[in-house]
């Protein structure tokens, strides 16, 4: 049995990969990817085109048999060239059959070949990630410094207990200021990103399962990030850039539309498969969380100033509420199969004494427009600034960044904050978007 078609197909340059093929083997092995297998691709991609050529060669002959029936005939003749005519359409059938498996299978064996990578990202696993900026310096206590899980539960922010009782473990209820924090950091990063130009966005947070796939992420399996609906094709959100991606879904943009600029608000929910250790204790690695995330659409040729934009922005929002933090240049076997290239912040958490991870902001090129079918209609300029539309169309390029991640932000502010006589510091950016709250004191 041969296995189900592909619910979609991306629109992949087969050709491409057969003529750069040296240049992906490489790329695939730099990635540790497992799931690609470049020599079943470039070995169906032949037996595609000599069936193709197969089946052109018996179109052809049984249009010249047909065309010998137009014509007057005696009896005998006409049998015999109906007879050759059956059996042209008989071994036509099957092969066109074949051909239509063989693309299926081509189709899928491709899908799984991550994107290629900006030839300025470092080589190797994540120790190889490169330090692009280091902003600010660690805060220096003149006392014992706790961690987030201390503070919560001497200012009463967040009950664990009862959450791993209701869901699990891995989920939490805020309380109390936390909640203002939380809601506040939601407002202050949208408001913060709209004045950059970004149309603000909330989104489902239940999608499609081949829009999860389309967006380059694995819903199934046994590492999956992703919760599935049980009975449906249907799948929990892990981030916005899913249901941002699939916003123009199939669609050919006006050039003059381009760039689209998102920030978008979502709850996000990921299983973190895989995931332990005492590094992911609290707010640090959960199951469900807020998240406001940047998503940009534009030209291609664009798309490499657009990923400094975003990281600009994150590292500004960031600054201002007086994090220190460093911006990797993610190595090839940290990004995911999306990514073009990936830079990561990771901010100073003291209490958890390392640091970690806040956003990351990828550019994934053609990747994802390829499989969600993100065109645009680029113009042509003429004489009289005119501008005509042409008839090819271009894929767009996407990128996707976090703005805030809300428990790990507060992770922050309250491990960077927190003050001898065990208050939290509330940031002066902030205190506008949570009613004027300056500290948050011991109840």
């Amino acid at each position: 049995a041969s296995a189900p078609p592909p619910q979609w197909k991306a629109a992949i340059d087969f050709k491409w990969i057969r003529d750069n093929k040296e240049a992906i083997a490489i790329n695939i092995k730099n990635r540790k990817s497992s799931a690609a297998n470049l020599d079943l691709v470039l070995e169906l991609y032949d037996n595609v085109l000599s069936v193709q050529k197969e089946v052109d060669r018996l179109r052809a002959e049984r249009n010249i048999v047909a065309n010998k029936m137009k014509g007057k005939l005696d009896p005998i003749e006409r049998q015999r060239l109906i007879e050759e005519g059956k059996i042209l359409k008989d071994g036509l059938a099957i092969l066109e059959q074949d051909l239509i498996n063989l693309t299926d299978e081509l189709q899928q064996a491709a899908q799984s070949v991550p994107n290629i990578t900006h030839p300025d990202v470092p080589v190797g696993g994540e120790d190889c990630s490169t330090v692009k900026a280091m902003v600010g310096e660690p805060r220096k206590f003149s006392f014992p410094v706790k961690d987030h899980l201390q503070l919560g539960k001497d200012l009463d922010l967040f009950d664990f207990d009862a959450a791993a009782e209701v869901s699990g473990s891995k989920f939490y209820y805020l309380k109390n200021e936390a909640v203002l924090l939380e809601l506040g950091l939601v407002n202050w990063a949208v408001s913060e990103v709209m004045k950059r130009g970004f149309t603000p966005l909330t989104t489902p947070e239940i999608v499609r399962s081949s829009v999860v796939e389309k967006c380059g992420f694995q819903p199934r399996g046994t590492n999956t990030q992703v919760y599935s609906i049980e009975g449906s094709d249907q799948c929990l959100i892990g981030t916005a850039e899913i249901p941002v991606g699939g916003l123009h879904m199939d669609s050919i943009l006006s050039e003059s539309s381009l760039p689209l600029r998102y920030v978008a608000f979502s709850h996000c929910f990921r299983t973190e498969a895989g995931a332990a250790g005492a590094a992911t204790r609290g707010l640090y690695r959960v199951h469900q969380f807020s998240k406001v995330e940047m998503f940009v659409l534009c030209k291609p040729e664009e798309s490499d100033s657009f990923h400094e934009q975003l990281v600009q922005i994150e590292q500004d929002l960031y600054s201002s509420l007086g994090l220190h933090f460093k911006t990797l240049d993610m190595a090839t076997e940290d990004l995911g199969a999306p990514a073009y290239r990936k830079f990561d912040v990771e901010a100073w958490m003291p209490g958890l004494g390392r640091y970690g991870e806040i956003s990351s902001a990828s550019n994934c090129r053609d990747y994802q427009s390829r499989r969600l079918g993100l065109r645009y209609r680029p113009g042509r300029k003429e004489g009289g600034g005119k501008t005509t539309t042409t008839t090819t169309t271009r894929f767009v390029h996407t990128l996707n960044g976090t703005a805030c991640a809300v428990p790990r932000m507060i992770v922050c502010l309250l491990e960077n904050y927190q003050q001898e006589d065990g208050s939290v510091l509330v940031p002066e950016p902030l205190r506008p978007f949570v009613g004027g709250l300056r500290v948050i004191s011991p109840k």
